[in-house]
C-alpha cells in the first residue's frame, strides 16, 4: 500500500515573482542571439586548432625532435662510443704498464725486503734500550730504599718529642685558656641579655604603643572619612559621564543609524533583491543560450563536415582507390622493392668488410703487445693430489705413497 509522504518532507520550490517572469522571455531572446555567433565562432576555432595539432604540430613536434636528435645527441654518443672509450682504454693500458707494473716491482723487490730489516732493527734496539732501562730501575729502586729508611728514622724521633710536648706543656695551657674564656663568654653573655631586655622594654612603650594608639585614634577615622568622600565622588563622576554616554548612544542612533537602516531596509535591499533576480535570470539565460548555440553549432558543423566529404573526400578516395593505388604497387613492384634488395645487399657487404678490418685490427694489437712485452707465460701443470677422473678411488686402491701395493 502506497502511503504519500508528508507536504512537509518535499522540497518547497522557489515562488517566482512577476519580476523574473516578465523580464526572462527577452533576456534569453536578446542572449541567444548574441551568444550563438560567438559559440560558432569557438567552435570552428576549437575544429581547427585540433586540426592544426594533429596535422602540422605533432608532426612538427616530432621532425624536429629527430632533427634534435640527429644533430645534437648522435653525434656526442658516437664520439663517446668509438673515440672516448677506445683512447680512454688505451690510456688505462698504458698507465698500467708505465706506472702500476713497476711501482708492483718496486714494492715487492726493494720496499718489502727494506721495510723488513728495518723492523728487525726497530726490534733489536728495542730490546736493548728495555734491558737498559731495566738496570737503571733497579738502580733506582734500591737508592730509593735506603734514603726511605733514613727518613723514616728522622721522622719518628720528631713524632715522639712533639708527642711529649704536646702531653706535657701545650695540653695544660690550652685547658687554662678555654677556662678563662668560658668565663669572659658568661659575664658578656648577662651584660648583653639585661641591655637587650632594657632596651626592647624602651623600643616597646617610646614607640609601638604611641604608633598603635595613633593608627587607631587618628589615621583609621581619617582613612574612613576619605574614603567614604572618594566614594560619593566616584559615584557623582559616574553617573554624569552614564548620561553623557546615552545623549551620545540616542543622538548617534537618531542621526545616524535609524537613517541608515532605513535606507537599508527601503532602498538597498529591494534594489539587490531585483539585480539578483536580474543577474540571475541573466546567468541562466547565458547557460540556455549556450546549450542551443552548441546544438546549433553541432548542426552547421555536421552539414559542412558532410558538404566537404561530398565535395573533396570521397573524390579523393575514388583517385586514391582507382588511380594511385595501382600506380603505387607498380612503383613498389617495379622499383623500391629492387632498390631495397640492392640497398640490403651493400648494407650486409659493407659489414663483412668492417668485421674483416676489425679482425685485421685486433690481430695487429696483438702482435704489436706480443712484440712489445713477449709471449705470456704458459701456466705449469699442478699435480694434482685427487685422482684424475678415470681414476677415481674405490676401495681395493689407494692414492698414498705408504698404502700402495
Amino acid at each position: 500500500m502506497d502511503l504519500e509522504k508528508p507536504s512537509a518532507a518535499r522540497p518547497a520550490t522557489q515562488a517566482e515573482g512577476c519580476l523574473a517572469v516578465a523580464i526572462r522571455v527577452p533576456v534569453r531572446i536578446v542572449v541567444l542571439v548574441l551568444v550563438v555567433p560567438v559559440r560558432m565562432v569557438w567552435d570552428a576555432l576549437v575544429v581547427s586548432g585540433r586540426f592544426l595539432r594533429d596535422t602540422l604540430f605533432r608532426p612538427l613536434g616530432r621532425a624536429f625532435g629527430w632533427v634534435a636528435r640527429a644533430l645534437f645527441v648522435w653525434p656526442w654518443v658516437a664520439l663517446w662510443r668509438y673515440v672516448v672509450l677506445p683512447v680512454g682504454g688505451a690510456l688505462a693500458r698504458l698507465g698500467h704498464v708505465l706506472l702500476v707494473v713497476p711501482a708492483v716491482w718496486l714494492y715487492r723487490t726493494v720496499l718489502t725486503p727494506l721495510g723488513h730489516a728495518l723492523a728487525w732493527t726497530a726490534r733489536k734496539a728495542g730490546a736493548l734500550l728495555a734491558l737498559t732501562f731495566t738496570g737503571l730501575l733497579t738502580a733506582l729502586k734500591w737508592c730509593a730504599g735506603g734514603v726511605l729508611t733514613v727518613l723514616d728514622w728522622i721522622l719518628g724521633g720528631v713524632e715522639a718529642v712533639c708527642g711529649w710536648v704536646y702531653a706535657r706543656l701545650l695540653t695544660p695551657v690550652g685547658r687554662a685558656v678555654a677556662w678563662v674564656f668560658k668565663g669572659i663568654g658568661m659575664v658578656l653573655a648577662a651584660v648583653a641579655f639585661g641591655a637587650y631586655t632594657a632596651v626592647a622594654w624602651l623600643v616597646r612603650y617610646l614607640l609601638v604603643v604611641p604608633a598603635v594608639w595613633l593608627y587607631t585614634w587618628v589615621l583609621a577615622p581619617v582613612g574612613r572619612g576619605i574614603a567614604f568622600l572618594a566614594g560619593w565622588c566616584a559615584r557623582i563622576v559616574r553617573t554624569v559621564f552614564v548620561g553623557i554616554g546615552a545623549a551620545l548612544h540616542w543622538t548617534a542612533r537618531v542621526l545616524l543609524v535609524l537613517p541608515a537602516l532605513a535606507v537599508w531596509r527601503w532602498v538597498l535591499v529591494p534594489v539587490g533583491r531585483a539585480l539578483a533576480v536580474v543577474a540571475r535570470e541573466i546567468a541562466e539565460a547565458l547557460g540556455h543560450a549556450w546549450r542551443i548555440a552548441g546544438y546549433v553549432s553541432l548542426a552547421v558543423g555536421r552539414f559542412l563536415a558532410r558538404l566537404f566529404r561530398w565535395t573533396f573526400v570521397e573524390p579523393a578516395r575514388w583517385a586514391y582507390r582507382t588511380v594511385l593505388t595501382p600506380v603505387g604497387h607498380a612503383v613498389r613492384d617495379l622499383v623500391l622493392r629492387p632498390a631495397a634488395e640492392a640497398a640490403r645487399a651493400v648494407r650486409r657487404t659493407a659489414r663483412q668488410a668492417l668485421e674483416s678490418a676489425r679482425d685485421s685490427a685486433r690481430q695487429a694489437r696483438a702482435d704489436f703487445r706480443r712484440m712489445l712485452f713477449g709471449t705470456p707465460a704458459e701456466p705449469q701443470p699442478v699435480a694434482r693430489r685427487e685422482p684424475a677422473a678415470g681414476e677415481t678411488r674405490t676401495l681395493g686402491s689407494s692414492t698414498t705413497a705408504l698404502m700402495k701395493d
